[in-house]
């Protein structure tokens, strides 16, 4: 049975109880933030000013009105986009999301990210943003596979292996990866299509997928954490931490901290917020989680805490991995830790980032905090092409190398520039960008 409109909206808000629309108004939109995010490293570094005017614009935004038949018999319009960026360092990649708030802004600002995160971690990318506008939890399994096959039908050449690669996002998965799979590789010639299946990432691994791509966000996170620890004399063991969103990315993070001795204190997800200060038993919180619906509310051993209360945990860490536009100015005067790990895509807003920086507390930002995904995804395309299969500790390794890397190049420019860790992260990018630009020229 489908949802009110009330009733999707109040399912569908982020972990803050406050839907993506609702945010958008006093707290800006994340193209707005990411725009002038993008302005006042462009500013400070001098950006060239044609360079500039090319990478504050998309280069091709597709949107795509399909049909589908559902269950019952009745036909749905659906709405999707495919936003691709820039790809003057290599093919489009990016995410595919599902979510009911979806909508051309938010792709673009996404799109946009992507740019900056295959620019900051050296690797052959450039950045796209894709998703559909609709609630997964209210249609079935075969509903679902018929909206992501139609969607890919509709995208056509839109997407290709050499020219815009899909990967899992919010409400996406390895299983909907491999119905974008089988959809493309049916509309290639036969003879092709064992060289196309690096058309997506984070596929399942008998079809072609890498291991260790499922936890390599978090693990990506968790390696940049730890080379933050080390610079500030910080130790991860017995440090505690909240985390806000328990998905691929929250979930990974604190199963991987776990071993290292880190505290989970607080979990909020779409369904509330619990809190143990003795700690929270991650791998149970898991299992629970997977046995109710996905949601943390109610979990034994924990009291349930308001937002508010959640926000103003005290704790050494706090770890956003839910949606965009979560840390504003009042928020950031709350807060009572040391340090932001931001595991999601734009959850500080610009103000809020002000505020961080005036109370002194630390951020790792998300172009470099959760690029780990994008850097697993470069290699299971690299593995597609060249027919090979990594262990999971060849991945691991390239992995914590490329991360390492991209944390060091952004502390350095910290210090070179003395500006704070986002706009460090966003003149290392762009400065790179830049570079490629100037030694290849504008056609004509």
């Amino acid at each position: 049975m489908k949802k009110t409109a009330s009733e999707l909206a109040a399912k569908k808000a982020g972990p803050s109880g406050m839907t993506t629309n609702e945010a958008a108004s006093p707290r800006g939109t994340l193209y707005e933030n990411v725009t002038q995010q993008f302005d006042k490293a462009a500013d400070l570094m001098g950006l060239d000013t044609d360079i500039r005017k090319i990478l504050s614009r998309t280069i091709n935004e597709i949107v795509v009105n399909f049909p589908v038949r559902m269950d019952d018999g009745r036909i749905e319009m659906f709405t999707g986009y495919r936003v691709q960026h820039n790809d003057v360092l290599g093919p489009f990649k990016g995410g595919l999301r599902y979510h009911p708030f979806v909508d051309l802004d938010e792709v673009r600002a996404l799109a946009t990210l992507m740019t900056w995160k295959g620019a900051l971690t050296d690797i052959p990318f450039g950045g796209a943003k894709g998703g559909i506008t609709f609630d997964p939890t209210n249609y079935t399994n075969c509903e679902i596979e018929h909206i992501t096959r139609r969607f890919t039908y509709a995208l056509g050449s839109n997407i290709g292996p050499e020219y815009d690669s899909v990967a899992p996002d919010v409400n996406t998965n390895p299983q909907i990866m491999a119905w974008i799979l089988d959809t493309y590789l049916s509309t290639v010639p036969p003879l092709e299509r064992h060289r196309c299946i690096h058309v997506v990432t984070g596929k399942p691994v008998e079809s072609g997928g890498s291991l260790g791509r499922d936890k390599a966000t978090g693990q990506g996170v968790v390696y940049a954490l730890q080379e933050w620890a080390k610079d500030h004399k910080f130790d991860l063991n017995g440090a505690s931490y909240f985390v806000q969103g328990l998905g691929n990315v929250g979930s990974w993070t604190a199963r991987l901290l776990n071993p290292l001795g880190a505290k989970l204190v607080a979990v909020e997800d779409v369904s509330g917020a619990i809190y143990n200060p003795k700690g929270i038993e991650i791998n149970e919180l898991c299992h629970y989680v997977k046995e109710h619906g996905l949601l943390v509310k109610g979990f034994p051993k924990t009291e349930p805490v308001s937002h508010d209360t959640f926000l103003r945990t005290k704790a050494d860490m706090f770890v956003l991995a839910a949606m965009e536009n979560q840390i504003t100015g009042k928020i950031a005067e709350s807060l009572n830790v040391k340090l932001v790990v931001e595991g999601a895509n734009g959850p500080t807003v610009p103000d809020g980032d002000s505020v961080l920086q005036k109370r002194g507390i630390g951020l790792i930002p998300d172009i470099l905090c959760n690029s780990g995904g994008v850097v697993a995804s470069y290699f299971e395309w690299l593995q597609n092409k060249r027919s090979e299969s990594w262990d999971l500790e060849e991945v691991d390794s390239k992995l914590k190398k490329t991360m390492v890397n991209a944390y060091v190049r952004v502390r350095d420019m910290v210090k070179k520039r003395r500006v704070d860790w986002r706009t460090a992260a966003y003149i290392v990018a762009l400065g790179r960008l830049e570079k490629v630009y100037k030694e290849r020229g504008i056609f004509p």
